[in-house]
């Protein structure tokens, strides 16, 4: 297995793309180009990372060791974000995928009364390899029945777990979607509200998550509000190819401590 660092550095390299962001309801605020360099030092002992957007200052950090809130997967993907929710404070996450020359990260962000508030859907490729993205992801590109593999990883460093998971969607005669997840033994059944670009999962009006439907085949799924005492998760999903689909989780226990993060690898059947 690669240690978390040499997973960081799967990710070196001149990243150019550009930062949109989103209302809850799926509204483009604004979209502006970035560039992100990720440079090794004294032999990828330290990180340093570059990030430049149009008319703001440019942002410089340098690494030498990563943990904390950020967790990294074997090819480069990887979470950061708040480890403890707490009343009265502001909360959210970043959920970044890595896929051949593309990354695609998504941060959802919640105000202190725990409501969604914004996300910045991140989309990049290699400096100087093609730009090759996908249309807004559409309820139809869902349907069907995805088999995969995940990988599950946590912040106290246990052994990793893999396992076979399935998911079933499907929209019922009054065009509400039907979801079947399976994964490590557990079976869970669901139903939505499809009202494009927003499929709301509202069976308990007390716990809405809503999967917004995204630019370049992605998804974000996030709760409306996150409330202490209650388990949550975050999750940002990446059509890459018509039939194959890569999710992240982001899982918080009911004591709002970060528990686990997942990495799931599906195709459809």
């Amino acid at each position: 297995m690669k240690s978390q660092w040499e997973s960081f550095l799967q990710n070196l390299g001149v990243w150019e793309g550009s930062f949109t962001n989103f209302s809850p309801q799926g509204i483009l605020l604004n979209d502006t180009p970035s560039r992100l360099s990720l440079e090794g030092l004294n032999n990828n002992q330290t990180v340093r990372l570059t990030l430049s957007r149009s008319e703001q200052d440019d942002v410089i950090r340098e690494y030498s060791s990563v943990g904390g809130g950020l967790l990294f997967f074997e090819n480069g993907s990887f979470s950061e974000g708040v480890i403890q929710l707490g009343p009265f404070s502001e909360f959210g996450a970043e959920l970044a995928l890595v896929h051949e020359n593309r990354r695609l990260r998504l941060v959802q962000l919640f105000d202190k009364t725990g409501q969604l508030k914004e996300l910045i859907l991140i989309r990049e490729h290699l400096a100087g390899t093609p730009v090759a993205e996908r249309p807004t992801l559409q309820i139809n590109d869902l349907l069907g029945e995805w088999q995969g593999q995940a990988v599950t990883i946590y912040p106290d460093w246990r052994s990793p777990d893999t396992y076979s998971t399935t998911l079933k969607l499907q929209l019922d005669d009054t065009g509400r979607l039907i979801q079947n997840t399976s994964f490590a033994e557990r079976t869970i059944f669901s139903t939505a509200t499809v009202k494009d670009p927003i499929i709301l999962f509202d069976q308990d009006p007390q716990k809405q998550v809503q999967v917004l439907l995204l630019p370049d085949g992605a998804s974000a799924t996030s709760p409306l509000k996150v409330q202490l005492r209650q388990p949550l998760f975050l999750e940002v999903g990446w059509l890459i190819q018509p039939n194959r689909r890569q999710r992240m989780i982001r899982s918080y226990n009911e004591k709002g401590e970060w528990v686990s993060l997942t990495l799931v690898t599906e195709e459809r059947v």
